[in-house]
């Protein structure tokens, strides 16, 4: 006897891989996000911190 085919349960399995994908993508770039906005804080932290008038009394 032959195979047969259940298509349903193989394109449910195709969009479940197909939405996990989208999904490591997103985070990825929500990562990248966060890591670009710590960085910047970080430098505009340095860069006050550099240029503040030293006030003499």
């Amino acid at each position: 006897m032959a195979f047969k085919p259940n298509y349903s349960f193989e394109r449910r399995e195709r969009d479940k891989a197909k939405a996990a994908k989208k999904e490591a993508r997103l985070q990825a770039k929500r990562d990248k996000s966060d890591k670009n906005k710590e960085e910047k804080s970080v430098a505009d932290v340095e860069q006050a911190t550099e240029t503040a008038p030293v006030e003499k009394d």
